[in-house]
């Protein structure tokens, strides 16, 4: 294995996947706001679930996003 390809192919990984999760969830927010679902003045829970099926290894990671 190489050390450098490996570590550039995770970065370049959580960098798509960081800035698609961020628009996501910047539409399902303005998206929720317009329809009243929430006020925008709430903290949203959130779960992020990482899986590689070939390592047979998941993550889930929970945390709050807050709107205000």
């Amino acid at each position: 294995m190489d050390q450098d390809t490996f570590n550039l192919g995770i970065r370049k990984f959580l960098k798509t996947v960081g800035v698609a999760s961020q628009r996501e969830i910047e539409q399902a927010v303005a998206k929720a706001i317009a329809d009243h679902t929430i006020t925008g003045t709430e903290a949203l829970s959130v779960t992020m679930t990482l899986r590689i099926d070939a390592l047979k290894f998941e993550r889930t990671f929970d945390d709050k996003i807050p709107l205000e």
